[in-house]
């Protein structure tokens, strides 16, 4: 079994559309509207066996030497093969390759991303000047960033993590 890993098309939307309903529904993921996968599909990297899409992640620029993992599922059947090691290997490639020098992440799965390097961090890793420009951004994730008190509700239990690359 090896995956094709690549960046994503519009035509991959819909299969992510499911993907991430999966893991909403088991409040593992934040939802995304249809409209706004479709706006970032330029982020996502996914694998793909046989023809099917059958995991995902995106990579969110946050500001000059910063980024957001965002989205990460592997469907069901194929958790724990190491697909989605290959698709953050692939979003941290493009990271660098970008000129990002740190990945952040809100996540539940703590032991994956720490196998990734990640570690947990409080609060948030920029300077105050930045974190005023950040503030001017309409982006839901942003919001989450900077634990703005209108999303909170939304992420409790959520770790922050960070890797530097």
């Amino acid at each position: 079994m090896n995956p094709i890993i690549r960046p994503a098309r519009t035509s991959d939307i819909i299969k992510l559309r499911q993907i991430i309903d999966t893991y909403a529904l088991g409040r593992r993921l934040l939802t995304k509207e249809t409209v706004t996968l479709y706006e970032s599909v330029q982020e996502f990297t996914v694998a793909e066996i046989d023809g099917e899409v059958i995991g995902c992640g995106a990579l969110h620029i946050l500001w000059e030497d910063l980024a957001e993992v965002r989205t990460m599922a592997v469907i069901e059947k194929y958790r724990g093969t190491g697909i989605g090691s290959q698709i953050m290997d692939h979003i941290t490639t493009r990271a660098i390759e970008l000129g990002v020098k740190r990945i952040f992440c809100l996540t539940f799965e703590t032991d994956f991303f720490s196998r990734h390097g990640f570690v947990e961090i409080q609060g948030t890793p920029v300077d105050p000047a930045v974190y005023q420009e950040l503030l001017l951004s309409y982006d839901a994730g942003i919001a989450e960033f900077l634990e703005l008190e209108s999303v909170k509700p939304n992420t409790l239990g959520n770790t922050r993590m960070l890797r530097l690359l």
